[in-house]
């Protein structure tokens, strides 16, 4: 397994989500963690939708930059499905899976899981710039 540091999500928005790394385990695999704090919790004490969504964006855009030899990428498509709670100090661990990559667009799956449950699925396509 090589880990490969995100220092990009410790600047700017990125910042929020309280630090997140991703492995690569083989060219098409990857894997994220992060933790949910306080702050990405709702009014209902539970990790927010957006906090959800951008933990997905940034682990398969981390991704398709990755495969795309470390050019930038841009999300084009993000489809989100929230299945189960995350709570308060719970880690969270995506799997990210390369579907495809041809020379301008990269497709990819990624599920998130807490210690238990999927808490949510993710699918999307990435423009090579």
């Amino acid at each position: 397994m090589i880990k490969k540091s995100m220092d990009e999500t410790n600047q700017g928005f990125m910042k929020h989500l309280g630090g997140l790394s991703l492995n690569k385990i083989d060219d098409t695999n990857y894997e994220f963690s992060v933790e949910v704090r306080e702050m990405h919790l709702n009014t209902g004490n539970i990790a927010h939708g957006g906090f959800l969504s951008t933990v997905a964006d940034t682990g398969m855009g981390t991704a398709a930059h990755q495969v795309a030899g470390d050019r930038r990428c841009v999300t084009i498509n993000l489809d989100l499905k929230f299945i189960a709670v995350a709570k308060l100090g719970e880690k969270l661990n995506g799997k990210v899976t390369i579907l495809k990559k041809t020379k301008t667009l990269v497709f990819i799956n990624c599920e998130i899981s807490n210690n238990n449950d999927l808490v949510a699925s993710a699918s999307g396509v990435w423009k090579i710039l």
